[in-house]
């Protein structure tokens, strides 16, 4: 559905976007993921048909996306600094909607306000954030996207609200093939919904995998041995992270789960469990802990 091959972009000497390519298939939901900085906004931006690329190519169903007003008539995109005409409120924004996509769907519009249970007559500009964020997904669902792009959606969201922003998406994924690529710094909360991520760091796609495959590619292994962790134990593997506890060595490895297991058992260790690994670990070792403060987040 969202197809991007080679795309490069440059802002003087800053290169922003180097050679990056990403597919998003039809009626899937894709995590992008990378600290800040690493180019997440400015893919974004070539998405939508805000940017012109330098070089390379980007297709939203087949179609290129830059200066093309029926193709993004089927994008809804909720990005992470809101903005609404200050002065008007919910109902006459939903007239600019209605005007802008011929796809609007007038019998969702009535069904999502009791949803979100907000007043259409009052000024969005007079509303907190969290209630602005609930009428940017109640507008942009009433456009019945084929594409949904997110930048840091759940941003201002109460938990209750969360729940419900998130029914939604996945009900439009498995009843319309809505096709969501979700931007965002809550690992947690990409993990639970997201079927492909990409991770993205200075403007080039590192890896870009389905989930499960990808969380079973790495996996955290608790491990003891009588005189403490043998090198010759971690010699033909890659040991993304290892953190010795006394006699105890907790590891992050990445590769053949199967053939890595074997190798450490070969050393006899008294204690070997295997432990959940999440998605934040994953993105943090594949980055070689870049921003972050490891010791913080594996215990």
């Amino acid at each position: 559905m969202i197809k991007v091959e080679n795309v490069t972009k440059s802002f003087g000497s800053l290169q922003a976007l180097r050679q990056i390519s990403l597919h998003v298939k039809k009626g899937s939901i894709y995590g992008l993921i990378g600290v800040n900085g690493a180019g997440k906004t400015t893919l974004i931006n070539h998405l939508t048909g805000t940017f012109k690329p330098d070089n390379g190519d980007i297709q939203i169903g087949g179609e290129t996306v830059y200066e093309n007003v029926r193709c993004k008539q089927k994008i809804g995109y909720i990005p992470d600094e809101l903005y609404f005409f200050p002065q008007y409120t919910v109902q006459q924004m939903a007239n600019f909607y209605r005007q802008l996509y011929p796809n609007w769907n007038e019998k969702r519009y009535i069904a999502l306000q009791k949803v979100f249970e907000l007043d259409e007559k009052r000024r969005i500009g007079k509303m907190s954030k969290g209630m602005q964020r609930q009428v940017a997904f109640w507008l942009t669902l009433c456009t019945m996207p084929e594409v949904l792009i997110l930048d840091e959606p759940i941003d201002g969201l109460d938990p209750f609200m969360r729940k419900k922003v998130w029914k939604l998406l996945i009900e439009d994924v498995a009843e319309r093939e809505m096709s969501v690529l979700i931007s965002s710094h809550n690992l947690k909360e990409i993990e639970n919904v997201c079927d492909h991520v990409g991770i993205i760091d200075a403007g080039r796609m590192i890896l870009e995998q389905d989930l499960d495959e990808l969380k079973s590619d790495f996996y955290k292994v608790q491990i003891a041995y009588r005189d403490g962790f043998p090198e010759k134990a971690g010699e033909q593997m890659t040991i993304l992270h290892r953190e010795d506890r006394g006699s105890v060595s907790l590891l992050i490895i990445k590769g053949d789960k199967e053939k890595n297991i074997e190798q450490l058992q070969q050393h006899k260790p008294l204690l070997l469990d295997m432990l959940p690994l999440t998605l934040e670990e994953i993105f943090i070792y594949e980055l070689g802990g870049k921003g972050y403060n490891v010791e913080d987040i594996i215990h």
